[in-house]
């Protein structure tokens, strides 16, 4: 690891934000896999997937579809990491790279802002499995609720979602560490869970014959192909935000083997698995009770049993416990420390995020499951994945791999630009996220269809691939004409 010099600028340095020294990088591979396994094993995994069965597609298309979204995002996912295996630095810092040293904090923030989208909705999917197990156990019918006035929820559901809020606070203020024991013992437990939801399926639908017999409503190519570019896009978005940050957790790996392999265990195969797991599952409610359920606490709710019923809710609060913290606060809180050093700390960029999941009413971001795939997850795609394509362009094209770490700290060093902002990295994100802001105003529909061309609005279902590739062409090729500025 370089040595830190004295000379750090107290604006761009705590001891949250610098590199992490040899004898903290103790994660071995099966912390890195098991990293993945707590992450990818939640209710929004299993909602990812059988949403696209409510879309239409059958149990073979929404399985390769989440397969091989994910086996695509692995890529930058395992290129990101290598920075914050050699160098033990973060996110927010190794952005100071292609950003410059103050730049670094608009891309880091539009980061950290998803991020807290995130945390308020497994927050409020935790919430409402804590809710739906009380429903069980007291025998209250949750249709019943009464929503209060603005929040749109019962003033149950809102008392459970801060039930589950206060529970990853707790998690917050005791750091990494806990984080990491978290994990690891929480994921072979998840992983039966998910092989007891399927025996579930398999007893109620008499067989998975049923089950894969559910025919696609998608039976021509104008159907079937933008819904399979969303359902792609949405697989890469959903793990978007983790393919840029994937250093805050990489920085404490003891060898690039270690996160690669780690990565490559732990990403595709759970993901798929889960996601399989809620495809079946869906598919089986269409057997059982004729309408596909795509939110499992739903169908948790009806297995008849109340405290099996109830065990299973637990068990999936638990699940999401486990995503929430790691993927949805290290991020933040280090982004929003890099903001001021001096002032944020990793565990008040933690209690910020928390707080700002509650004001962003996250309930009503997760309501539809059409808003789910086209709004949330493609929506912030077109955002990170030119993100992605800059940082990937700067550290192995343009840099081939060598920082100059210590300047990373320091205001007049190497990455200070012009005034501490790289106009190269921020002219080169600007212009590959504007060929996706017609495709996205149409969705959200403040434009009708017939405003842009076709093929533009088309081309919003491919949102993160149209960014990334055009993010990564331009900044190599112009970064080089600039090299100083």
């Amino acid at each position: 690891m370089p040595h830190l010099p004295d000379q750090h600028d107290p604006r761009l340095w705590n001891e949250d934000l610098a590199p992490v020294p040899p004898e903290r990088r103790t994660w071995t591979t099966w912390n890195i896999a098991a990293l993945w396994v707590g992450m990818a094993v939640c209710i929004t995994t299993y909602t990812l997937a059988s949403s696209l069965i409510a879309q239409g597609m059958n149990w073979w298309q929404a399985t390769l579809t989440v397969f091989l979204g994910n086996v695509i995002v692995l890529i930058p996912m395992t290129l990101n990491a290598h920075p914050g295996t050699a160098y033990g630095i973060p996110f927010p810092v190794l952005l100071r790279a292609s950003f410059g040293t103050f730049g670094s904090n608009i891309p880091a923030l539009m980061r950290g802002l998803v991020a807290c989208g995130w945390f308020g909705i497994q927050t409020w999917v935790g919430g409402a499995a804590i809710y739906a197990t009380a429903a069980v156990i007291f025998g209250f019918d949750p249709a019943a609720r009464q929503p209060l006035p603005i929040l749109g929820i019962s003033a149950g559901e809102f008392v459970c979602f801060m039930i589950f809020w206060a529970i990853n606070v707790y998690f917050i203020v005791r750091g990494m560490e806990s984080i990491k024991w978290m994990e690891t013992l929480s994921a072979p437990f998840l992983l039966l869970v998910g092989v007891a939801l399927v025996w579930w399926a398999w007893g109620a639908a008499d067989g998975f014959g049923p089950i894969f017999d559910q025919p696609t409503t998608l039976d021509t190519a104008a159907k079937f192909w933008p819904v399979f570019g969303a359902g792609l896009t949405a697989m890469v978005g959903y793990w978007a935000t983790l393919s840029l940050n994937i250093p805050d957790f990489s920085r404490y790996a003891r060898s690039q083997r270690d996160q690669v392999v780690g990565q490559t265990l732990g990403l595709p195969a759970t993901m798929t698995f889960y996601a399989f797991i809620g495809i079946v599952v869906t598919s089986a409610t269409v057997v059982v009770f004729g309408a596909a359920i795509w939110d499992p606490v739903q169908v948790i709710a009806k297995f008849g049993s109340p405290w099996i019923s109830a065990l299973a809710l637990v068990t999936l609060a638990v699940a999401t416990l486990t995503t929430n913290i790691a993927a949805n606060v290290v991020s933040p809180a280090n982004d929003f420390s890099n903001l001021a050093p001096q002032r944020i700390s990793f565990r008040t960029g933690g209690l910020i995020t928390a707080f700002l999941g509650i004001i962003m009413m996250p309930w009503k971001l997760y309501q539809d499951p059409s808003g789910y795939i086209f709004t949330w997850l493609i929506g912030y795609s077109a955002l990170l994945g030119p993100i992605a394509g800059i940082m990937i362009a700067d550290y192995y094209v343009w840099r081939r791999k060598k920082l100059e770490a210590a300047d990373l700290y320091r205001r007049d060093g190497v990455y200070r630009y012009t005034g501490g902002f790289s106009l190269v990295g921020f002219g080169v994100l600007l212009a590959a996220i504007l060929p996706n802001i017609p495709g996205f105003l149409v969705t959200i529909k403040m434009l009708p269809a017939d405003t842009f061309p076709a093929w533009l609005v088309g081309s919003y279902h491919y949102a993160w691939f149209v960014g990334f590739a055009l993010a990564l062409l331009l900044y190599s090729l112009i970064r080089p004409l600039f090299p100083r500025r």
